[in-house]
């Protein structure tokens, strides 16, 4: 199985819901340029409110990203799970799989909310961007816009 993955996380607290933060935050890119990598290993990138949301990225284990990909039938079916069950907004329905055929990429889009233990601490907040793309790519896929794109983002006020 030939997949391109990136897992794109943005992480925020409630200093970046509005203003200037907030712009900066809502700049940040959605895709980035792939490094070269081993087969089996998916391109990570991290922007955190603390940094000025500037990209750090590095490299996890495929099996490791929150994805569920199977390869059946000359298709590659792809779902994000929903990490942890207890953030905000609640999705009790959600978009189906996206089965992809070679050549073809995904973007699906989540966000999170949540509250400390005890409520001492404010909210914080995490957008995930999944890039996906079954089969050989260039390094530049994810610049340009996606053949399928899931925006399951909702409320999180």
């Amino acid at each position: 199985m030939e997949v391109t993955a990136q897992w794109i996380r943005t992480s925020w607290t409630k200093q970046s819901r509005g203003g200037e933060a907030a712009a900066r935050r809502n700049a940040v890119p959605v895709g980035f340029r792939v490094p070269p990598m081993s087969p089996a290993v998916a391109h990570v990138v991290r922007m955190h409110e603390s940094d000025g949301f500037d990209p750090f990225d590095g490299q996890e284990d495929l099996r490791k990203v929150d994805v569920q990909l199977r390869e059946d039938k000359g298709r590659l079916r792809v779902l994000p799970r929903v990490q942890p069950l207890f953030a905000i907004p609640p999705r009790p329905r959600r978009p189906p799989a996206v089965r992809l055929v070679p050549g073809q990429w995904v973007r699906w889009q989540l966000n999170y909310r949540f509250s400390s233990a005890a409520g001492v601490r404010g909210w914080s907040y995490w957008l995930d961007t999944f890039n996906i793309a079954y089969g050989p790519v260039e390094a530049d896929v994810f610049l340009s816009p996606p053949t399928v794109l899931v925006d399951e983002r909702g409320p999180v006020r």
